[in-house]
């Protein structure tokens, strides 16, 4: 009577194989981090706009956003001390943002220093652009 169970070599050949499939799928899904870092910089640079437009329209005051060298800082315009407070920043991991001006929204909700801002990475660009009246519009671009 035979026993019933798989060989040392069989056992070797599918921990072999499956070891190959894994080894080909994260190299697959490395090229992929790119693109998942450009949209993810695309959406944060979106979300901080917004968000610091909707706080200026909510809190009844000024908030920018200031884009620095590999992150970008959400400022509130203190009435009292006539500065700009810090409200939240973040980082940019993997991508390029340059502005062309750092837009301020106003309690109206229009804003004011015009901006176009680029982000970009080996994987491609976009424009985001902001509008007069606090409108944001993103293209691709590359």
């Amino acid at each position: 009577m035979r026993d019933r169970g798989f060989t040392l070599i069989e056992t070797v050949m599918v921990l072999a194989l499956t070891g190959l499939l894994i080894y080909g799928g994260a190299v697959s899904f490395r090229g992929y981090v790119p693109k998942l870092r450009l949209e993810a910089g695309v959406w944060e640079v979106r979300s901080s706009l917004n968000q610091a437009r909707f706080k200026a329209i909510w809190r009844g005051m000024p908030f920018r956003v200031v884009f620095i060298p590999g992150g970008y800082r959400v400022e509130a315009y203190d009435v009292e001390d006539g500065t700009w407070r810090l409200d939240r920043s973040g980082i940019f991991e993997g991508v390029l943002v340059r502005s062309t001006n750092d837009p301020a929204f106003h309690p109206e909700g229009t804003v004011s220093n015009l901006a176009t801002i680029t982000v970009a990475n080996s994987r491609g660009a976009y424009r985001i652009t902001v509008a007069i009246t606090g409108r944001i519009k993103t293209v691709k671009i590359g």
